[in-house]
């Protein structure tokens, strides 16, 4: 592609700009149709130089065959049991690396995408050596104008995680490439160098959370992490949590494992004068995000809320299992 910023020095001599190499990693766990979907939108891709490798977590739906029947030349990795996001996520890059990629792609595999999304992200990253992770804007499959994602942020005072534009029409608010705290693992492409500074997804989140961690290490290290609204994806919002059939796919699972992350995403990252503060606003973001659900009549998830209290291995944890 021909607006690439960056060339290698065998590329020069002929003349020609060579597409740095991506590799795509995808986790399955008994998502068939949404991994075969998302796979057979891969291929409309308009960028050459990529590969592809889905790891499956011990799948008991038929994906792994169908997987293999269907898209023959997909790298596929097997695993025994759900490794969950993070440690699939790892063996993934691992491979990717192995593989001499410049960028990884983390791409969930409930997701459909631009055929030039890819482009985008990777001319972003080559546009500045200190980028070190892009993320693309993220709209609702099921109502594709509306935005899920369009950037995240991090209040360490209020103790808040957010997406920007959530719920919100696509009006062109968020058209603007810049900086952010993080970029969701929904769809995060990541500079070589920036993984052999940082490393991979810290294997400790039970799940949710991995994503942001690992923005924060990046942006420690001294990379930027940056949106860049011209890569456009659609996302099936939680479907390997159940989301489908939950209000606003936020299900009990989701929600008391969102918040346990949260807790230790501060204890990690808060210094010691941020907890002058961040007590009160997680406090108060709790009582909002309590009505907000109960105005939805999302019983299970406000339940789910309260069992962070609750000693033990909850409900909502072995429904994950």
């Amino acid at each position: 592609m021909n607006s690439m910023s960056s060339m290698r020095p065998k590329d020069q001599e002929a003349g020609q700009i060579a597409e740095p190499h991506v590799v795509i990693v995808l986790v399955n766990w008994n998502g068939k149709d949404d991994t075969l979907a998302c796979l057979e939108s891969l291929q409309n891709v308009r960028y050459a130089h990529k590969t592809v490798v889905v790891v499956d977590n011990g799948s008991r739906d038929g994906s792994v065959d169908a997987i293999r029947k269907r898209f023959p030349d997909t790298l596929l990795i097997c695993n025994e049991r759900n490794e969950r996001f993070a440690r699939a996520n790892n063996q993934g890059i691992r491979i990717a690396l192995q593989q001499n990629a410049d960028y990884v792609l983390l791409l969930n595999n409930d997701t459909l995408v631009d055929p030039d999304f890819l482009h985008h992200l990777v001319r972003r990253a080559e546009s500045d050596a200190s980028i070190g992770m892009v993320g693309g804007k993220i709209y609702y499959a099921d109502d594709p104008d509306r935005l899920w994602f369009a950037g995240g942020g991090v209040d360490l005072w209020r103790g808040r995680i957010w997406h920007y534009g959530l719920r919100q029409p696509d009006k062109g608010q968020y058209n603007q490439p810049r900086d952010v705290d993080y970029v969701t693992g929904c769809c995060i492409l990541v500079k070589r160098s920036c993984i052999e500074a940082v490393g991979g997804l810290d294997e400790s989140y039970y799940i949710y959370g991995e994503d942001v961690d690992w923005c924060f290490r990046a942006r420690q290290a001294g990379f930027r992490v940056v949106y860049e609204p011209e890569a456009k994806i659609w996302h099936k919002i939680s479907s390997s949590s159940g989301g489908k059939h939950a209000p606003h796919a936020m299900t009990g699972f989701k929600v008391y494992h969102k918040i346990r992350s949260m807790l230790k995403f501060f204890r990690r990252h808060a210094r010691w004068y941020h907890w002058i503060t961040l007590p009160f606003g997680m406090g108060l973001e709790a009582v909002r995000a309590a009505f907000w659900l109960a105005w939805h009549g999302n019983w299970q998830a406000i339940r789910a809320m309260f069992r962070i209290i609750v000693p033990g291995r909850s409900r909502a944890d072995q429904a994950g299992g």
